[in-house]
């Protein structure tokens, strides 16, 4: 069945507003949060970071904190896994610095005392001896020939050869002849822009509650991807994955920040070293000097337009720096860029850099909105040069079904010649403006995608069921959940309890991430009978 041919279903559940299932618990204080989550002789930990942004340790000293009544454990990287390459090192080395502290802020050891308190007075203790290095912070200067290299070796084989060994990953895409596409163009504007990191401000701090025994551990954290969790703090600390079972709290905010582990690996490494449960609950300034925000950037975009507000032309270079770690989502930034327009002619590059700052995390479609940001500015003012309505000419030039985007696929229907549409009938759009007010209009782009996702539907015998889902719930996923098994099962809404399972009772699942999680999710509720989705 071809997209435009779905027809209209009546649904009876779906489309309804209902009651979300943890609003009560949420609204009373009943729900538990990472923070809330306790265990019969627990241990309070504490990490202790470096103040500075690039420097080499020469040597740790735990004695005095060990020495301390009331402590437990010292952990330092000695104490995690040994041999890890790729990805999983990266991980290591952001959780708990090795030869290197690569920002301020960055872990450099970790105590579990019997109380807070006792805690961050061991933390002063240890003491730690440091070599300081010259730093970078600024995209731009980390790519300078005279910028100090911050991990050697880390770039990969998409570099351009004699870019700074600070460039660690490229990106390339497009189509067409962007020279020839700017020489067909009544007007060419090239600008440059730069943001800055941000970060995603979640009201909940990163917490969790680890209990390593006999070789097997519970881990109770706030996250937005448990099975993410278990895989990561497994490779930490030489465990097979089954070893570990990880329960997702409820989360209070993550817009893309918890979908990384911080913390974790080093309540389980106390804990196995201690043998108690062990709570690890960061402050709010760690979680600004510690935990990645998004990317900042600095991109160059050059459009050209006709007179009659035919873009003949798209180029972007867009370069990212993603903390002291590779993973800067340059290759989105590009790809998302022109994605809103049918283009014969565009070009994006992508940079990853490193510098001297925390490693960046996920935020809200991680890297588009500063594409849209540089490239809808400069069309803004193409359209301002030329006298045209900003609004009439992204129409003229949208994508729609059969568009060939720039970074490769050909578009199926996608709407936004209906989104526009629909903004250029309301009637806010011609509503006249007071002083000091104005209207903007602007476009962008975001993808979707499945992944992976498992989900179990039981019956009761009286008729109720019991919905289990693996994706942590962080924008009302359980109610869309419950609705879906409520419409094809024939029963209340009410009737439907959804839970977010552990990892060791339902099979693996993504993260909750990338616009996902109903769509994926929704594809995998049991009992579907939907003949009416169109086929793939």
């Amino acid at each position: 069945m071809a997209f435009d041919e779905v027809k209209t279903v009546d649904f009876k559940v779906v489309g309804q507003r209902v009651k979300r299932p943890d609003g009560m618990d949420k609204v009373t204080g009943k729900a538990k949060f990472g923070a809330d989550v306790v265990a019969p002789g627990m241990l309070h930990a504490a990490i202790v970071r470096s103040p500075h942004a690039h420097a080499r340790i020469v040597k740790i000293d735990t004695s005095k904190a060990e020495a301390l009544k009331g402590v437990k454990g010292v952990v330092t990287r000695a104490d995690f896994a040994e041999g890890l390459s790729g990805g999983n090192l990266d991980v290591l080395e952001n959780v708990m610095a090795g030869e290197k502290a690569l920002y301020d802020g960055h872990a450099v050891a970790a105590v579990a005392a019997i109380s807070p308190l006792i805690a961050r007075d061991a933390m002063k203790l240890v003491e730690v001896e440091y070599e300081i290095l010259p730093h970078v912070t600024d995209v731009d200067k980390a790519m300078g020939a005279d910028a100090p290299v911050i991990r050697a070796g880390t770039a990969d084989k998409t570099v351009p050869e004699g870019m700074h060994a600070n460039v660690v990953r490229y990106h390339e895409s497009g189509h067409g002849d962007v020279d020839a596409g700017f020489a067909e163009a009544d007007l060419v504007i090239e600008d440059s822009f730069k943001t800055e990191a941000t970060h995603q401000g979640y009201i909940e701090p990163h917490a969790c509650l680890a209990s390593m025994g006999e070789g097997n551990g519970d881990l109770w954290c706030c996250t937005q991807g448990h099975w993410n969790v278990q895989k990561l703090c497994a490779a930490m600390l030489g465990l097979e994955q089954s070893q570990l079972r990880v329960t997702a709290s409820e989360i209070g905010g993550g817009f893309g920040g918890k979908t990384a582990v911080f913390i974790e690996p080093v309540a389980l490494a106390l804990s196995r070293k201690t043998n108690r449960p062990v709570k690890l609950v960061m402050s709010r300034s760690e979680v600004f000097r510690a935990t990645g925000p998004t990317s900042s950037t600095s991109m160059d975009i050059k459009i050209g337009m006709k007179k009659d507000g035919t873009i003949t032309a798209g180029q972007g270079t867009f370069r990212l720096q993603g903390g002291a770690f590779p993973g800067a989502p340059m290759e989105f930034t590009a790809m998302c860029a022109f994605a809103p327009y049918n283009l014969k002619h565009v070009k994006q590059m992508g940079f990853d850099v490193l510098a001297n700052r925390p490693k960046q995390a996920a935020y809200r479609a991680p890297g588009s909105p500063m594409a849209a940001f540089a490239v809808e500015s400069v069309i803004d003012e193409l359209c301002k040069q030329l006298g045209l309505d900003p609004l009439e000419v992204r129409l003229k030039n949208a994508s729609a079904q059969g568009t060939k985007a720039s970074f490769g696929p050909t578009w199926d229907r996608i709407g936004l010649v209906e989104t526009l549409e629909a903004a250029k009938a309301h009637p806010h759009y011609s509503a006249p403006t007071k002083a000091g007010q104005g209207r903007g209009i602007s476009c962008g782009f975001w993808f979707n995608h499945g992944g992976e996702t498992s989900v179990t539907l039981a019956l009761s015998e009286d008729g109720t069921a019991q919905l289990s889902v693996g994706t942590p719930d962080i924008g009302g996923s359980r109610a869309s959940m419950a609705q879906m098994a409520a419409e094809e099962l024939g029963i209340p809404y009410e009737n439907v309890r959804t839970t977010i399972a552990d990892t060791a009772t339902l099979g693996y699942n993504e993260v909750s991430h990338g616009s996902r999680v109903t769509y994926a999710s929704g594809l995998a509720t049991p009992l579907r009978k939907f003949g009416r989705l169109p086929s793939t």
